[in-house]
């Protein structure tokens, strides 16, 4: 089955052309981004647009078709973010410096290591490079993310 021109057009709208897990601009990347599928068609997953999301290659490419993570905290497999029932907000924070995205919750923080949104599995950051860029530029992060209020204590 193939997804129609029209519904990637509206994921991509809905979307405001962000990515659902990380928050890059597509606008800032030299890659279209790519429809995700939440639960992966490997898994039963449809086209339907309830089931899409709008993702960068780099999630996307780690997300795979993984519906679980790791809660790091916890050590207890947990269901990974879906944008179409979850608020990115409501599980995720920037840092104060803006170059990180936090996870608050069991979700988030599973989806932070399981997508590595940071790149903290790796030597190179490459993402929290770009996102020091998008800053100078004043294109990051997105308007209404949450960031954390640096208190004095780091």
């Amino acid at each position: 089955m193939s997804i129609s021109k029209e519904i990637r057009q509206q994921v991509r709208d809905r979307a405001n052309y962000l990515c659902e897990y990380c928050h890059s601009s597509e606008d800032a990347s030299a890659a279209r981004f790519e429809i995700d599928h939440i639960k992966p068609r490997s898994l039963g997953g449809s086209d339907k647009l309830d089931n899409l999301a709008l993702a960068c290659q780099r999630c996307n490419g780690y997300r795979y078709n993984f519906t679980e993570g790791l809660d790091p905290n916890s050590l207890i497999s947990v269901i990974l973010f879906n944008p179409r029932l979850d608020s990115w907000n409501d599980h995720f924070i920037w840092t104060s410096d803006r170059l990180k995205i936090k996870g608050k919750t069991s979700i988030g923080r599973a989806t932070c290591d399981r997508l590595d949104l940071n790149d903290d599995k790796h030597n190179d950051s490459a993402i929290v490079t770009a996102r020091r860029l998008w800053i100078r530029g004043g294109w990051h992060p997105p308007l209404g993310d949450g960031i954390e209020v640096n208190n004095g204590k780091g």
